[in-house]
């Protein structure tokens, strides 16, 4: 776990954590990266929220929207840094494409019926 929080905060200036729900990456430039997930399992679990937003072809990232990477042990980690480098830059290059869309505020019905009746 240690060898793929190392990777994940050299890859770029960027990235921080923070501890919400266990360990969360972020990066100041384009906001949630990923999350270590079902620890109780062996080896390392990281969960990248919106995964999907990346372009690359990662040969150990699974998933559609939300992607993962399991990790069983440190030599595995040693062999997937350069591939888990590489999605880090990638997510710090969107930069606001990657951040979650605001979504237009919509009338509730109470304002609904207001606006009808005048």
């Amino acid at each position: 776990m240690r060898r793929v929080r190392d990777v994940v905060l050299a890859a770029d200036t960027s990235m921080s954590e923070r501890v919400q729900y266990g360990v969360t990456f972020s990066s100041r430039k384009s906001g949630d990266f990923a999350a270590f997930v079902r620890y109780r399992e062996p080896g390392v679990n990281l969960r990248l929220m919106r995964g999907g937003r990346l372009q690359g072809r990662y040969a150990h990232l699974e998933g559609r929207i939300v992607k993962r990477i399991h990790i069983a042990d440190e030599k595995e980690a040693r062999a997937r840094a350069a591939e888990l480098k590489a999605m880090v830059k990638e997510w710090c290059s969107l930069g606001d494409a990657a951040r979650v869309p605001k979504s237009k505020k919509t009338a509730s019905p109470r304002q609904l019926a207001r606006a009808r009746s005048r």
